[in-house]
């Protein structure tokens, strides 16, 4: 027993973690282009590794679709934190909430294999609303400080908002209204 507790103490290797970083880098490409039918071998050969190394960081497909959601989510709250270091408070604003469009448009193949996985998970639709929620109530907070954005919107609020937008997404060109919808609502949050 003392070896197994000192195995899962153990760090994992540096060629572990580049492997699964490149497993869940190939699966986003392979999933976006070929939906949740995308087969496992060829996200492993696109990254590059045997099958075997695959099962082995992910022993499901539904494992694989969850990683990549969460890895997903984890991008969007990383570019908040940049963008609230980097850009002006509104502006930062915006551009999130276009990175969310964008991902959206680009993953369309894979959106609704995520969505499955996240419907299918209280844990992960937890993690993922308090993620991105943090995400934007960073954003948000940082606006109202600068006196450019109103105190009156919960940042709860605003990632409903924003799912609502992608729901209403009806047709092939939906992506130009959804952003055009996303510069509406951030001007109507500027304080006036």
């Amino acid at each position: 027993m003392g070896s197994e507790t000192a195995k899962a103490n153990r760090k994992p290797r540096a060629d572990s973690i580049r492997n699964r970083e490149l497993l869940l880098e190939a699966a986003t490409q392979v999933f976006s282009a070929g939906g949740q039918q995308a087969s496992l071998e060829a996200v492993a050969r696109r990254a590059g590794v045997g099958i075997g190394t695959l099962y082995r960081h992910f022993p499901t497909r539904e494992a694989l679709f969850e990683a990549v959601y969460r890895h997903e989510v984890d991008q969007l709250g990383a570019l908040a934190e940049r963008l609230a270091r980097d850009a002006a408070p509104v502006e930062a604003l915006r551009q999130w909430l276009h990175a969310n469009v964008r991902l959206v448009a680009t993953k369309k193949g894979m959106v609704e294999a995520l969505q499955l996985v996240a419907h299918g998970s209280t844990e992960l639709k937890a993690y993922s609303f308090e993620r991105l929620t943090d995400a934007i109530g960073l954003l948000l907070e940082r606006g109202v400080k600068a006196g450019e954005l109103r105190s009156d919107i919960a940042p709860e609020d605003l990632l409903r908002t924003l799912i609502g937008i992608f729901y209403s997404q009806g047709t092939a060109d939906w992506q130009p209204t959804a952003q055009r919808l996303v510069d509406v609502f951030v001007d109507g949050l500027r304080k006036r």
